[in-house]
């Protein structure tokens, strides 16, 4: 996940807990924290998986990526890892100066050490990847727009965009689910915090997105939705490309 919460020197959990992992550390968990389900934890070891070990979703979309690519809050590489064995030109985006260092100690060649929607280029590029939920750094629903703007910038004529999301409307189907359907805003809208030894993120925004509704607001964006695969609990792939 990328988050825009730059700045405060403690405030960087993920790039902590893989520097720490990088240095010999085990069994490391980040703590999460939301507003829809109860705490949970990230293990450290989970960030550094091979292409075995990652979920047929993830696999999918480094099998589709093509030309130049952006590795859009890239985390430790372990994505743009795998795109450099295929011979890809891949860039890897992440906002964490921990995780970008990580990256470049794992071998990952091209990295960026910045805000998505900082992000200037004179080079475009051919694929956006934006895996682990990336359009979650949409925000909110409202905040869409502003997305695809940034995404249009980067975009080769062409080019496209993959991702993976899922449908949190699961979490209401239970009669024990931790909360009810809100009234007033998109279930998907999600307030995070995380923790890791005496880092913590201040609150921040992201958007999980049903497909329906991202198809009709790619349209209005000027994009073209396609799911490409279903996954096993309520996420699915999609690939966006901007209508010509």
């Amino acid at each position: 996940m990328e988050s825009s919460t730059t700045d405060s020197n403690y405030n960087d959990p993920l790039g902590e807990a893989a520097l720490a992992y990088l240095a010999g550390k085990r069994n490391l968990k980040i703590k999460v924290q939301s507003n829809i389900v109860e705490d949970d934890v990230i293990p450290v070891d989970y960030l550094f998986r091979q292409f075995n070990e990652m979920p047929v979703l993830e696999q999918q979309a480094i099998l589709h990526c093509r030309g130049s690519v952006l590795d859009i809050g890239g985390g430790v590489g372990s994505h743009a890892l795998e795109l450099q064995k295929k011979g890809l030109n891949v860039t890897m985006l992440d906002v964490s100066h921990g995780c970008c260092l990580a990256a470049k100690q794992r071998g990952v060649k091209n990295i960026i050490n910045d805000d998505f929607y900082s992000l200037t280029s004179e080079q475009g590029y051919d694929t956006l990847l934006l895996m682990m939920n990336g359009i979650g750094l949409a925000a909110a629903i409202e905040h869409l727009p502003v997305f695809f703007e940034q995404i249009k910038k980067l975009l080769n004529p062409g080019g496209q965009v993959i991702l993976d999301s899922s449908d949190l409307r699961y979490l209401y189907m239970d009669e024990d689910s931790y909360c009810d359907l809100p009234d007033e805003q998109y279930y998907g809208e999600v307030m995070y915090t995380m923790t890791f030894r005496q880092h913590k993120t201040i609150p921040f925004e992201w958007l999980f997105i049903d497909s329906a509704l991202l198809a009709a607001k790619a349209k209005e964006n000027g994009f073209s939705f396609e799911k490409m695969a279903d996954g096993h609990h309520y996420d699915y792939l999609a690939r966006l490309q901007l209508i010509t």
